[in-house]
């Protein structure tokens, strides 16, 4: 069986003293990186994702409402947006940019971009077109289960696994290795992920 490991949006944008940091963001980003060391090989796959927002429309607000609008983050092309130190550092191959030109909140909706560039909205969109997506990606590479892991469970990590689950892989969601923005928001992630037949699990 064929495993991929999806890293979301592990960023400094959100962990603590980013633009929406979620506390335990950065702890969450070293235990991360300790899992993929010791880890790697048993994945056939290991891609990150990030938000990388250019011009998002309404996502962005100067009064947001926290649940379909959001203050400034993940501005491309700024540091808050790179990965985070910790995960940059482990010479994952493959990543995955989303939210270019609108919200985005699953790895699904990115496009595998390796570089830093600002890309028009037409370069998306031919990207989107040519296939150079997380679904394509994980097909070509045989993969039949994934392990979500990343930042924040209630939202991009949910969503992320939510979507691998609809396109019929197994999927597990390492529960120490991810956090929600609140508490309240991570149990009603929980319970939305395990309706739906996600693993929640520890790593070890």
């Amino acid at each position: 069986m064929s495993k991929a490991l999806i890293v979301v949006d592990v960023q400094p944008t959100f962990c603590e003293g980013g633009e929406l940091g979620v506390e335990g963001g950065n702890a969450v980003a070293e235990r991360i990186a300790d899992y993929v060391n010791a880890h790697r090989g048993e994945y056939a796959y290991i891609a990150t994702t990030q938000d990388w927002h250019i011009e998002p429309g309404a996502h962005w607000s100067a009064e947001p409402d926290f649940v379909d609008t959001w203050p400034k983050h993940g501005a491309a092309g700024t540091p808050n947006a790179e990965l985070h130190p910790a995960i940059k550092v482990l010479g994952i191959e493959h990543h995955f940019k989303k939210g270019q030109y609108s919200a985005a909140y699953s790895g699904f909706e990115g496009i595998e971009d390796n570089t830093d560039r600002i890309q028009t909205r037409e370069e998306v969109d031919y990207a989107q077109s040519a296939g150079k997506t997380l679904a394509d990606a994980l097909k070509t590479a045989g993969v039949s289960r994934v392990d979500v892991v990343g930042i924040a469970e209630s939202h991009c990590v949910k969503d992320t696994a939510l979507d691998a689950r609809k396109l019929s892989f197994e999927v597990t969601v390492f529960e120490d290795l991810t956090v929600p923005v609140s508490e309240e928001l991570g149990v009603a992630a929980h319970k939305q992920m395990a309706a739906a037949g996600i693993a929640l699990v520890e790593s070890r």
